[in-house]
């Protein structure tokens, strides 16, 4: 069974990510189209967590239920494609 906490923190870790690229609500969405948040502090943020997140596969690989390793690969997988772009 899948912990509550371990996905908590790998939600909270993507929404981190993502709310640092514009994701999350109108004005930061609005201000990443602009081409306003994606530099300095909020692309390290978002670069940070995906850190984070990799480590945190990789620390664990093996040890997840099927419930927790397709959470965290999902949002690895999600923020690398956004990185990347």
């Amino acid at each position: 069974m899948a912990n509550p906490e371990f996905l908590g923190l790998v939600h909270s870790l993507q929404a981190t990510a993502e709310a640092a690229l514009g994701d999350i609500n109108a004005a930061t969405a609005s201000a990443g189209r602009d081409g306003l948040l994606a530099e300095g502090r909020a692309l390290e943020t978002a670069q940070r967590s995906l850190k984070l997140l990799s480590m945190l596969a990789e620390k664990t690989r093996g040890n997840l239920d099927m419930t927790e390793a397709e959470v965290l690969g999902g949002a690895v997988n999600a923020l690398r494609a956004r990185l990347n772009n």
